[in-house]
């Protein structure tokens, strides 16, 4: 990632060390197609626009802050990713990075199935009409209700995550008189190039059992010898915000490789495995992500390159899109608050939201752009951080962008590519309200999650 120093603030270099952040655009009032839903667009006063309604009226309705999604987007995204895959394949939506019940009835609607990891997202997925048999139930805790209500709801799979979750789920099945559909998620030892704690396919962490030292193929011996369960398939999961294909061509490696030796020890071939998901989205102009049909022709001819090798049946693949689905179909809508410019530093700029409405730059140190969205403006770029409410010297929203140097309370300014993990990670942190998620589509606007309010709070507090 090139970057370089803001050439106005001779301190900034010794401050911010060069290559941490991109020089500021030619016009800051041009918005990136690659970061934005694809309805966003300025309208001739230069107010920003999706779904053909004016963000000056979304706050004027809806308040702020509020995550803002172009419905259109989302079920075009949607469509991508099962059209690319096609009939011999299946995508499961991860319903961790955004969940509720309408994104449940866009995803049946567009022939997606729906991958869950609590009882939560289970309750939420059934009551909006998912068919269980198109829901893949996930997690590496699941307690013995969970798990319970799973199979009876008929689940189409569940991944099963540990030796204990082996013999808790076919004895859970047996005493419900079922034999439940189960993959094995496995660790291949691959390290993803993302953060730490989104790496999930090296040994040293909580998810999966590892390949490494005959692990994997204990919990396939088994799975076989247990009569409430049906082994489907292996699972693997290399990390998240993935743009880099070679690591899934390792992993691929690695699965088919347990594979042939299952079929070597039991005479069965396995026909399923699941790749998982991770595929990165931009959250800024530097990030280049792959499209759909791109990453759908990679895995597969990865699988079927690895199977032709070991002399294996081509397995059906599934993978598990959630970032790539919805994290570039919002934004978070701001109102500017509080402006402290620091001389030869940068410009703090407050909004009415913060950490509890994206945690992702405090906890990965995650990279968003911003822009004014209310009006244009021809004043020079600013360095800028977009800092919350929070009383925390870690409350960032945008650690250092670009915005017009007039910017002023008042304003509405937006963070694209929240979609994801932003309403999910929300928190009420100094009993601050987690915003509504307004769906936007074809000139009208709704409320799928509404606003919290402190009766809301008030209610949960029984003391």
């Amino acid at each position: 990632m090139s970057r370089s120093a803001h050439p106005a603030g001779p301190r900034y270099a010794d401050v911010i060390p060069e290559g941490h952040y991109s020089a500021p655009p030619a016009d800051l009032n041009v918005l990136d197609p690659k970061v934005w839903a694809q309805t966003v667009t300025r309208d001739p006063d230069g107010v920003v626009t999706v779904g053909g309604l004016a963000v000056t009226r979304l706050a004027e309705e809806f308040g702020t802050p509020a995550y803002v999604l172009d419905e259109a987007d989302f079920r075009a995204r949607a469509r991508a990713w099962r059209s690319a895959f096609g009939a011999d394949a299946d995508v499961f939506y991860a319903g961790k990075a955004f969940l509720s019940r309408a994104v449940v009835r866009w995803l049946h609607e567009e022939g997606l199935n729906l991958d869950v990891c609590s009882g939560g997202e289970l309750a939420t997925a059934l009551s909006a009409g998912m068919p269980a048999d198109r829901i893949a139930f996930h997690g590496n805790n699941k307690s013995s209700d969970e798990i319970h209500r799973a199979v009876s709801a008929g689940v189409g799979r569940i991944v099963l995550d540990s030796f204990q979750e082996i013999v808790r789920v076919a004895h859970i099945a047996e005493s419900l008189g079922k034999r439940q559909r189960v993959q094995i998620r496995i660790t291949v030892g691959v390290e993803a190039h993302t953060h730490e704690f989104i790496a999930t396919a090296h040994e040293d962490q909580k998810f999966g059992i590892p390949l490494a030292g005959g692990q994997a193929a204990e919990a396939v011996r088994r799975a076989l010898q247990l009569d409430g369960i049906e082994l489907i398939g292996i699972h693997s999961h290399i990390g998240s915000q993935i743009f880099d294909m070679s690591g899934f061509e390792v992993a691929a490696h690695r699965v088919v490789g347990l594979l042939k030796d299952v079929r070597d020890e039991h005479g069965i071939e396995l026909p399923e495995i699941d790749l998982g998901g991770g595929l990165g989205i931009a959250y800024t102009s530097d990030d280049d992500p792959r499209e759909p049909h791109e990453i759908a022709k990679a895995l597969t001819e990865i699988v079927s390159r690895e199977c032709e090798a070991a002399k294996l049946r081509t397995p059906r693949i599934s993978v598990e899109p959630g970032r790539a689905i919805v994290g570039p179909t919002a934004f978070t809508l701001y109102e500017v608050g509080t402006i402290k410019p620091l001389d030869g530093l940068r410009t703090y700029v407050s909004v009415d939201g913060g950490m509890s409405d994206n945690i992702r730059t405090a906890l990965y140190d995650a990279e968003y752009s911003v822009a004014l969205v209310s009006r244009t403006s021809d004043a020079a770029p600013m360095l800028a951080r977009v800092v919350g409410k929070h009383c925390e010297s870690g409350d960032i929203v945008v650690k250092d962008a670009f915005l017009p140097a007039d910017v002023a309370p008042g304003d509405l300014i937006a963070v694209p590519a929240t979609g994801a993990y932003c309403r999910s990670m929300a928190s009420n942190y100094n009993h601050v309200l987690r915003p509504p998620v307004v769906a936007v589509n074809d000139g009208e606007a709704r409320v799928i999650v509404r606003r919290e309010t402190e009766e809301d709070l008030l209610r949960l507090d029984v003391g």
